[in-house]
């Protein structure tokens, strides 16, 4: 399948930009406006820190971004490691610090900029954050998993870093051993949420500790959730309230988030293997924001950056929040990275 008929388009930041204000990233949008009084929050400048150290050429302004976010994530973290997660619009923290998703995404933030920051200031503080932030632990399977990103990361760029070393032992450890139901050997009872984060990390944690089983686990449920979220020889994710085995598909709201997760674990199975179908599923998540999906509708606007906060039945939600632009861009920068320009 071929995604487009020439060169994948570079990602726009235009609407990243607007998002982005004073301290931080604002979290909602009403369609391309921001709004302010929803304030802003740690999981999505995490990602958006990702976003804009991946990215290898940044302009100046870019550049200035990837400071504000590093400032913001440091400005959240706490002497034991734990996060603030929310800050309104005038600059006040709203939440007690505490060790959920938003902690996840600021570790891989920090882990990503400690290795791919445009600066050396900038990667030397992101690093002593990542060493604090990662003396913590959580109870929760995703937060695990988007630290995992972090310090994967970190790892293979710095194979004597203890902590990143063993939060990725940790990780494994907590995603536990292999299915016990062949039918269904997801980790969970249902498939929630960032699925593909979940295989993601096991593939991380397989080339960088090295760890032989955990990288063929994640292949194996990388296989399986593509065949999950294919549907008609498209991407058809997970919709809000999860799917379980006899779900019927397509499910909505999609979001795209799910798309994002997906081709990013695709791309993470390609990069460590050259098997071509993991390269095919990148595909398919690039295709989806494009508009080959249930609805046949883009999901991005590709003048501004901007991604739509869901996939309805009726057509997109036209709102464009930080967590969907995020998501178009991510994939925009793998799809750009991998994906030939003749088409594979």
């Amino acid at each position: 399948m071929r995604i487009a008929d020439g060169p994948v388009a570079g990602p726009v930041f235009d609407h990243l930009h607007r998002l982005s204000h004073g301290r931080g990233l604002f979290e909602h949008a009403r369609h391309g406006d921001p709004r302010p009084e929803h304030g802003y929050c740690l999981d999505d400048v995490g990602r958006a820190l990702v976003v804009v150290c991946r990215e290898p050429y940044p302009s100046p302004q870019l550049q200035a971004l990837g400071r504000r976010f590093l400032d913001f994530t440091v400005s959240a973290l706490q002497a034991d490691g734990s996060f603030h997660n929310r800050m309104n619009d005038v600059g006040d923290w709203t939440d007690r610090p505490a060790v959920g998703d938003w902690w996840g995404r600021a570790l891989w933030g920090l882990g990503v900029a400690a290795v791919h920051a445009p600066t050396a200031a900038m990667r030397g503080r992101a690093l002593l954050a990542f060493r604090t932030a990662a003396r913590c632990r959580s109870p929760h399977l995703r937060a695990m998993a988007y630290a995992a990103l972090g310090a994967g990361e970190l790892l293979l760029a710095r194979p004597d870093e203890p902590a990143a070393r063993q939060l990725l032992v940790d990780t494994v450890a907590l995603l536990g051993g292999g299915a016990t139901d062949p039918a269904w050997p997801w980790p969970e009872p249902r498939l929630t949420y960032s699925n593909g984060t979940i295989v993601e990390a096991l593939l991380v944690a397989g080339e960088a500790l090295p760890d032989r089983v955990a990288q063929a686990r994640g292949l194996y449920l990388l296989q399986f959730l593509l065949g999950q979220e294919t549907h008609d020889g498209r991407l058809s994710v997970t919709p809000v309230g999860g799917r379980g085995r006899a779900d019927p598909r397509p499910g909505f709201d999609q979001q795209p988030i799910e798309a994002a997760a997906l081709g990013a674990a695709c791309a993470r199975a390609y990069g460590s293997t050259d098997d071509l179908r993991w390269l095919d599923g990148l595909q398919l998540s690039w295709a989806w924001f494009l508009g080959d999906n249930d609805v046949s509708t883009p999901m991005f606007d590709p003048s501004t950056g901007a991604g739509f906060d869901g996939l309805q039945r009726q057509g997109p939600n036209l709102n464009q929040g930080a967590e969907s632009t995020l998501a178009a861009l991510a994939t925009a920068q793998l799809a750009q990275h991998f994906v030939p320009l003749d088409g594979p």
